[in-house]
């Protein structure tokens, strides 16, 4: 399995309880692991609603706020590296919303942008279905 050293969390303008960092890492290296895909350098930045609001004008051309935004930074023959860049207020208000707590909504999303890097898409319904499956299995393991 890769290593789990290769996987940061930093935090932009804000901040957010992680808690357990290296069993958090420990789980998203499994997701890389299961679904076949090795990374070398995975980094994850919490933000505020404003900074990914810019970052989605700027980059995706979208006026409208998001909880996440992947970005892979290399070739497609190359392990996977990327940036995850995550709003801590939607995660806040999603986890409200759905009913759940803070920590299950922190960890559906880090594992949503996992994903994403895995080559996982949430365009159309069958792929939000695909996406959550996903989300869902690697949220119910016990690792």
């Amino acid at each position: 399995m890769n290593r789990i050293y290769n996987i940061s969390f930093y935090f932009n303008e804000t901040a957010i309880t992680i808690g357990n960092r290296q069993e958090l890492k420990r789980k998203i290296n499994y997701i890389f692991f299961k679904e076949k895909k090795p990374y070398s350098v995975l980094s994850f930045i919490f933000c505020t609603d404003r900074f990914l609001l810019s970052i989605n004008r700027k980059f995706l051309g979208h006026d409208t706020y998001t909880d996440i935004i992947t970005f892979p930074l290399n070739n497609p023959e190359d392990p996977i590296s990327g940036e995850i860049y995550i709003s801590v207020d939607r995660i806040r208000e999603n986890a409200r919303h759905h009913g759940c707590t803070l920590k299950t909504e922190l960890h559906r999303v880090l594992f949503h942008g996992a994903l994403h890097l895995c080559g996982y898409k949430d365009k159309t319904r069958a792929d939000k279905i695909t996406m959550t499956s996903k989300e869902n299995f690697y949220l119910d393991l016990n690792y």
